[in-house]
């Protein structure tokens, strides 16, 4: 019986033994695997980063930078991306290299950014002197219409009267009547006052109806409106006399055919330029 005892102590002492043992073993491992060296930062992938990283759904620049333990400034340096930094997925980044790259692109945008100031601050300079003339032209404009420019037309161009009906209303302006307006049949012609070339044969104006405009010369352009047919396109070159349309009521209250002549852009006095 005491053999026994002691055999059955021993075994026990034994297995303590064993079980010490394996327990040295597994913390000697585990210290083992815990103590393999870490970079700066305690990130112990930055020797594991790639020279370039394609970027996924999800991912951000500071995120890819820090898993890697890298500046995000200098990889956005390194693939020259401007802030708000922002990445597209695919997009290949480099992840590697030297960081004075970003030094050379900073010096880059710091050396555009004065140009493009300057070329906005140029227009302030330029506008002053503008308006310094414009209140000239205003006080010279109410002359232009007058008898020296009707004289010149005249001599430039041969004009005719563009319908053979009445004259029902002149040019007034303190009317809002900016033509002669001819009254007559629908269907009356409708004739081109002097050559020229259609530039616009439309109805896109409601207050004019179908409307014909034609380019002459000397910076003219005479207008035809309210008609009920147009024989003419934008683009034909037509002689004085030459029939252009037919007299209606489109975008007016009656039959008529309103007649306009403008000189750059500006109203004149249809019966300074036509025979009388």
């Amino acid at each position: 019986m005491h053999l026994n005892h002691v055999s059955i102590f021993l075994s026990r002492k034994m297995i303590k033994t064993i079980v010490l043992s394996m327990a040295v073993t597994s913390i000697v491992v585990v210290t083992g695997c815990a103590s393999k060296p870490q970079a700066k930062g305690g990130n112990r992938y930055v020797q594991q980063a790639p020279n370039y990283y394609t970027v996924r759904s999800g991912d951000t620049l500071s995120a890819i930078a820090n898993r890697y333990g890298l500046n995000y400034l200098d990889v956005a340096a390194l693939n020259d991306i401007a802030p708000p930094y922002r990445i597209y997925v695919n997009q290949s980044l480099r992840l590697k290299g030297s960081v004075a790259q970003r030094t050379t692109s900073t010096q880059a945008v710091a050396q555009t950014t004065p140009i493009q100031r300057q070329s906005i601050n140029l227009p302030p300079q330029q506008q002053p002197v503008v308006p310094k003339t414009q209140p000239v032209v205003p006080k010279v404009a109410p002359t232009n219409p007058i008898t020296p420019t009707s004289t010149t037309l005249a001599s430039s161009l041969h004009w005719v009267k563009p319908s053979n009906g009445a004259v029902i209303q002149s040019f007034n302006l303190a009317n809002n009547v900016k033509g002669t307006r001819y009254g007559g049949n629908e269907g009356d012609p409708v004739f081109a006052a002097a050559n020229g070339q259609v530039v616009y044969a439309a109805d896109g104006l409601k207050e004019y109806g179908n409307l014909v405009l034609i380019k002459h010369i000397d910076g003219y352009i005479t207008a035809y409106a309210h008609n009920s047919k147009m024989s003419v396109k934008s683009g034909d070159n037509v002689t004085a006399g030459q029939k252009i349309a037919e007299m209606g009521s489109s975008g007016a209250s009656r039959i008529m055919l309103e007649f306009q002549v403008r000189l750059d852009g500006k109203p004149v006095n249809p019966t300074t330029v036509l025979p009388n």
